[in-house]
């Protein structure tokens, strides 16, 4: 797959009010056929000017391998672009930016992306899931390469008689009724700790865990959990993530996005030299 890291190597060449010459940082330029589109790949020469002859340029996409796509879109969401590239079926598919700027995106594939499962739970809204999906609409996960695969457990399916809060909009909940002290009950540890709290250690509630913390299943992940103790980044139950507190604003969200990427990252160029030196050794 070929996308340009920044945009200001890729321009437009319609117009020629300098002539032949080009922007110091091109490789690509975008051309206007009498049909469509191509892009040509260039060298600019060297130098210290601004505007540069070509030194070298050949042609990298035919009009017939390019698709111009038709809407303006946020340039920093790239695993969005890779997405919308693959559908159009092209090799080369040239995005407009809301700013203006454009990209390409040749040959596209998500098999360079990094894919982090997002473990949360509803009702009510699953704060961390609609956060993510925010902060990578907006592009700020622009360099990780990364896409999200999303775990929501509904809640509801657990059939319960009781739910952890009235937050959710439940009949009965832990927070607000007055409970017998033998229905079955969607919660957790804190849950749990809340009815011996209230109810006494001998009470016979059967509790069905609902944390989504409990439900990881595959790394690397992120998942949210009310309890403050276990938030970090590291290995968990054996897997390799995040867990964010329930109420986490969106910049610690982000940053646990981050430090998943990267430690990911690094755990994987560690274990890769090991791995060859032991497929030498066999």
């Amino acid at each position: 797959m070929i996308f340009p890291e920044a945009c200001k190597i890729v321009g437009y060449a319609e117009g020629r009010p300098a002539g032949n010459r080009v922007y110091f940082l091109s490789r690509y330029l975008v051309c206007r056929t009498d049909t469509g589109y191509e892009v040509l790949e260039v060298e600019p020469e060297e130098g210290s000017t601004i505007l540069r002859e070509i030194k070298s340029s050949h042609l990298f996409a035919g009009e017939e391998d390019v698709c111009m796509y038709p809407e303006k879109m946020n340039l920093h969401n790239r695993t969005n672009l890779i997405q919308k590239a693959q559908k159009t079926g092209k090799f080369c598919t040239i995005f407009t930016g809301i700013d203006e700027h454009m990209t390409i995106v040749c040959d596209p594939s998500d098999e360079e992306l990094l894919t982090i499962h997002v473990y949360d739970a509803e009702p009510p809204r699953p704060n961390l899931a609609h956060t993510i999906r925010d902060l990578e609409k907006n592009g700020l996960f622009e360099e990780c390469n990364v896409q999200f695969c999303y775990h929501i457990a509904d809640i509801r399916e657990t059939s319960a008689e009781v739910y952890p809060c009235r937050a959710a909009g439940f009949s009965r909940t832990i927070d607000n009724d007055l409970l017998r002290g033998d229905e079955t009950v969607a919660g957790c540890l804190t849950g749990r700790q809340v009815l011996a709290e209230c109810y006494g250690e001998e009470a016979a509630f059967s509790v069905t865990d609902i944390c989504p913390a409990n439900k990881v299943a595959q790394e690397p992940f992120i998942a949210r959990c009310c309890r403050m103790e276990r938030t970090g980044t590291g290995v968990q139950n054996g897997f390799y993530g995040s867990i964010v507190h329930w109420g986490a604003t969106p910049r610690t969200i982000a940053e646990a996005v981050f430090a998943v990427c990267d430690g990911w990252n690094e755990k994987n160029s560690k274990e890769e030299p090991e791995k060859n030196r032991e497929d030498e050794n066999k």
